[in-house]
């Protein structure tokens, strides 16, 4: 193996492991904290929308 293709082999594994944490990161903490906060907007909607109806 020569040096060139084991630089390309480590810039290789270091993308790949970036995208491997990145998934982790978004599945773990930015999709549910999404789904959280569009929930919650959308029970203080509900609320307002029934107050308007009295």
């Amino acid at each position: 193996m020569e040096f060139q293709q084991f630089i390309g082999f480590l810039i290789f594994l270091t993308v790949f492991t970036m995208g491997f944490w990145m998934l982790i990161f978004l599945l773990t903490f930015v999709v549910p904290y999404w789904l959280f906060g569009s929930f919650k907007e959308g029970m203080k909607l509900r609320r307002e929308a029934k107050k308007l109806k009295k």
